[in-house]
């Protein structure tokens, strides 16, 4: 059912009444909350609402419920399939001056969060404390974002994602009641997960106020690596191996050679033009020492070259800067192109056929796409150049897509492994999900019965 443009209007005044200048219709802040950094053209919300309080979310849902208002919350604006788009109008809310880091519980290694806090600015707070929160998704994302979209990064293969990490969120429900679903214990067998439900929900199920994450100790030793190889099999072999040997290795990145060639023209950088591992290892001395000499021994008879190392804080974040502006590298290669960012993930025994076959897809192709991924867990990507104005560039480009995806799928993998649904990935949800799509829709009618909670995404209604 269509809604009325003057329900939108009272809304919107309503909002306005609660919050002053705080609310904005202004057609550049519109503009700049209706996309993300996906190439999916922009939809712009009807009006952007800063909120300040989990009370003052709550009037704001109450009062988009009773005017049949959608409300897309929004944090820093990094996601990748479309998530932010406000493709039937309404509220986006932006979550930035929610950005207090409420408590820190140094003796169990928790911390209560608003959801505006940026990883960076939650690890810049906890540096006194020996401690951090090691999910990485590259970019400087919100922790409300993340957790929204079950985010993970560099350091999952360690530390888990977004999933294993929240321990606790406060939540206003589409018809703004406030919600808190589990205590900080550090398991509970209490009823429903309603934690897990909305990590990953997108937007879709409610907007989280608050966040309890796990910390971790920071490590006594440190240390990076670069090791360049001579095939891309040596290099993704060397992975699978080291992961099926137990090693606890922190980080573990692939780069080919042609996302090598773009990082090392875009970073200043001098490695080889050849498939790389990036790695980090955690740990006391003595045991990042093994660590490195058993996976450095791991590559040498996959043909892997010299690694060159590094444990110096500063080197470390130049090297791990470089790998996390890998889209923007690309993206130099074409200015005047988008970014389409796509992944899949797949049993660690399946990924270096599916990368392999994938290259070779790209290779047919005739198209310049990098591979990169946190190929630890099995999770890979693909940066693609776009023209969005070009009918025949974007048939090409979504028929590849669709290919790496049904290749993941029948390799009993996932059409995403960190980017989520948003618009872009629901057409593969039935493929992956069978009968649970449907129970899915079901839970969404059940939570959000009036369709308000950032409609159109994840699953149709």
């Amino acid at each position: 059912m269509a809604v009325q443009p003057v329900v939108r209007e009272s809304a919107i005044d309503e909002i306005r009444e609660l919050l002053g200048d705080r609310l904005s219709t202004a057609p550049a802040v519109r503009e700049q909350h209706g996309k993300d950094e996906s190439w999916h053209p922009a939809h712009a919300p009807d009006a952007v609402a800063f909120p300040a309080s989990t009370e003052e979310v709550a009037e704001i849902v109450r009062i988009c419920a009773r005017h049949r208002t959608p409300i897309i919350p929004f944090g820093t604006g990094t996601s990748l399939e479309g998530h932010l788009m406000a493709i039937q109008g309404g509220v986006s809310l932006d979550m930035s001056r929610m950005n207090r880091i409420l408590r820190v519980n140094v003796e169990d290694l928790d911390v209560t969060v608003e959801p505006g806090v940026t990883r960076k600015q939650l690890n810049e707070y906890l540096r006194d404390t020996g401690l951090f929160f090691p999910i990485d998704p590259g970019a400087d994302a919100s922790l409300g974002g993340m957790t929204a979209t079950r985010a993970s990064g560099t350091n999952a293969v360690r530390y888990g994602t977004m999933r294993e990490n929240v321990l606790s969120l406060t939540v206003v429900t589409p018809d703004g009641q406030i919600v808190r679903t589990a205590r900080r214990a550090r398991k509970s067998s209490a009823g429903y997960d309603l934690t897990r439900l909305f990590v990953g929900s997108e937007g879709t199920l409610g907007v989280i106020t608050e966040i309890t994450l796990r910390l971790y100790g920071i490590p006594e030793a440190i240390a990076s690596a670069v090791c360049s190889f001579a095939t891309l099999k040596g290099a993704v072999d060397t992975v699978i191996t080291t992961i099926q040997s137990g090693i606890p290795i922190a980080r573990i990145e692939l780069l080919d050679e042609a996302m090598m060639d773009a990082t090392n023209k875009f970073a200043g950088l001098s490695y080889p033009v050849q498939p790389t591992l990036f790695l980090e290892f955690h740990g006391t001395e003595a045991g990042v020492k093994e660590q490195s000499e058993m996976v450095q021994a791991l590559a040498g008879e996959n043909g892997g070259g010299d690694f060159r190392w590094t444990t110096k804080e500063e080197e470390r974040s130049k090297l791990w800067q470089a790998r996390h502006d890998a889209a923007y590298a690309v993206k130099a290669l074409r200015p005047n192109a988008s970014v389409w960012a796509t992944d899949v993930c797949v049993p660690i025994s399946r990924l270096a056929e599916c990368i392999l076959e994938t290259r070779k897809d790209i290779d047919e192709s005739g198209l310049m796409i990098p591979i990169v991924g946190h190929v630890g867990d099995g999770n890979f990507h693909l940066v693609v150049l776009i023209d969005p104005d070009d009918p025949v560039e974007r048939d090409k480009i979504e028929k590849l897509n669709d290919r790496l995806v049904y290749r993941a799928l029948a390799m009993e993998g996932t059409c995403t492994g960190e980017h989520g649904v948003g618009l872009g990935k629901m057409k593969f949800l039935e493929a992956e999900h069978g009968p649970g799509l449907a129970l899915m829709r079901t839970l969404k009618k059940a939570i959000d019965p009036l369709n308000l909670m950032n409609p159109g995404k994840i699953v149709s209604i």
